[in-house]
């Protein structure tokens, strides 16, 4: 199965800082010599990754100025035009997302408008994204596609329940996607981090506490993308566990691949 130091062009969705960013450069610096295609909201910030990398990108970095807080049909439309430009697309990582903190003892403090933003950004889009992208990798027999979901996928934080049920969706249609692509020469890897140092938190005010706890960016990019570079065979889980969540996966996910292959033998069939 394709791994990222086989991939020859490697889209970044959310790419203007933390994870998205750090990763977006160290498939760069790959010695396969991979085109980059860094996007994100901030037209500014891609303009300054590109400045900053002229010098050492060989003309392989480009960007793609987009907000995946939008409906399906604007998603396709940038898929539709983003294959045109990069043919040979054949990896995505999805690493834009947004966290906020729900209060349900006050729900007047609760705005909904921005919790089905955070559902959108974090995966109805997402799910249109890779709906989109599909039919290109499936026709190439070749595509891996790399979600970042979180540990809060297995084991909530109740304070932030958009974002902890957002990654715990996506990281479930991941796997189902996964099994049902196996011998097509698609591929799922869900990384799955820690607490990691970012702006996520900058909205709530959180960074300052949080940042004596956190793993430091350098340290989770570097396990990362040591991960990524393995080989894996499409019956393996999909997970990619970093840190301190390997103790939860540990004693709550792992060993549910069996039982999902189990559930995907009984499909039932469908009337004709």
């Amino acid at each position: 199965m394709p791994n990222i130091t086989t991939s020859k062009c490697v889209l970044v969705v959310g790419a203007t800082s933390g994870i998205g960013k750090a990763l977006a450069l160290a498939i760069l610096a790959l010695p396969s010599q991979p085109t980059v295609i860094i996007s994100g909201r901030r037209k500014a910030r891609l303009d300054e990754i590109l400045a900053q990398n002229a010098s050492t990108a060989g003309g392989r970095l480009h960007a793609l100025q987009m907000d995946v807080d939008v409906d399906a049909p604007a998603i396709a439309a940038t898929v539709k035009q983003l294959l045109v430009a990069y043919p040979a697309l054949d990896a995505v990582v999805f690493a834009a997302g947004i966290q906020r903190e729900l209060v349900y003892t006050h729900p007047a403090t609760v705005d909904t408008t921005a919790f089905l933003s955070e559902l959108n950004t974090n995966y109805t889009a997402v799910v249109a994204f890779i709906h989109a992208l599909l039919p290109h990798f499936l026709q190439q027999k070749r595509g891996l596609i790399v979600p970042i979901t979180s540990g809060l996928a297995l084991l909530p934080a109740v304070w932030i329940p958009g974002y902890s049920a957002s990654k715990a969706a996506l990281h479930s249609f991941a796997v189902s996607l996964a099994v049902q692509l196996r011998g097509t020469g698609v591929s799922f890897v869900d990384v799955m981090p820690p607490l990691v140092e970012s702006e996520l938190h900058d909205h709530e005010g959180t960074t300052a506490a949080l940042s004596a706890r956190w793993m430091p960016l350098a340290e989770f990019t570097a396990l990362t993308m040591e991960g990524l570079a393995k080989e894996r065979a499409d019956t393996e889980p999909i997970e990619l566990v970093i840190g301190n969540i390997q103790e939860w996966y540990n004693k709550w996910e792992a060993g549910k691949m069996g039982v999902v292959n189990m559930i995907a033998s009984h499909r039932p069939a469908r009337a004709e």
